[in-house]
This record gives C-alpha cells, structure tokens and sequence, in this order.
C-alpha cells in the first residue's frame, strides 16, 4: 500500500509539516532490542542449562528472569511503536535562546 500515515508505520505526518519519525534510533529501540537480547539468553540458558535450586531457593532463576526480559523488552519496543517520537525537520538553532547558559553566539551577516 503507498498511503504513508502515522497508523500504518509511514513516516509522513498530519498536515505536511515536514517531520518524520525517530525510527531506530529511537532509544527505546535499542533498550528493547538489548533487553531482548539478554532475554533470550537467559531464557535459553534456563531451558538449556544446568538448574541449581539450592543456591536459588527451587527456582530456575535464569528462566524466570529471561522471561521476565522479554515481557519488558516487549513492552519497550511496543510503547515506541505505538507511540513513536516525531522529529522536526526545521529546528531553530540555540544562538537565540535568552536562557542558555553559554555566552550568546551570533551568527555572520548573510551575504
């Protein structure tokens, strides 16, 4: 389908406005995908590996804590998909801003 809007994952916002999406580099992403990363890990090395339960109380803790990864990596890259971070294409530069702590830059004249 060639309808790029915000509900089907295009990049075109409401209005024309010229903004796009973070998309991958959304840090939520990349939390989520390392989350999930060590989720499966961890989920494998419990099903996989050798399960210790009396250093853990009976509890395969490397099964429940890859499994617990992974619902959060789930939540992680599910937030940012459903509530992605729109960029502007035209950001004013900070040499106007009364509040910045820096001393005031100026620009050269436009020739």
């Amino acid at each position: 389908m060639s309808h790029d809007t915000p509900a089907s994952g295009g990049t075109s916002s409401t209005g024309g406005t010229g903004s796009h999406q973070a998309g991958a580099f959304d840090i939520r992403n990349i939390i989520g995908a390392l989350l999930g990363l060590y989720g499966v890990i961890l989920t494998l090395a419990g099903l996989l590996g050798e399960h210790e339960p009396a250093k853990t109380g009976g509890v395969n803790a490397n099964l429940w804590t890859g499994l617990g990864l992974l619902v959060v990596a789930a939540a992680f890259l599910l937030w940012a998909r459903l509530r992605p971070i729109i960029v502007p294409e035209d950001v004013d530069p900070p040499d106007d801003d009364p509040t910045r702590p820096a001393p005031k830059r100026t620009r050269p004249p436009a020739t």
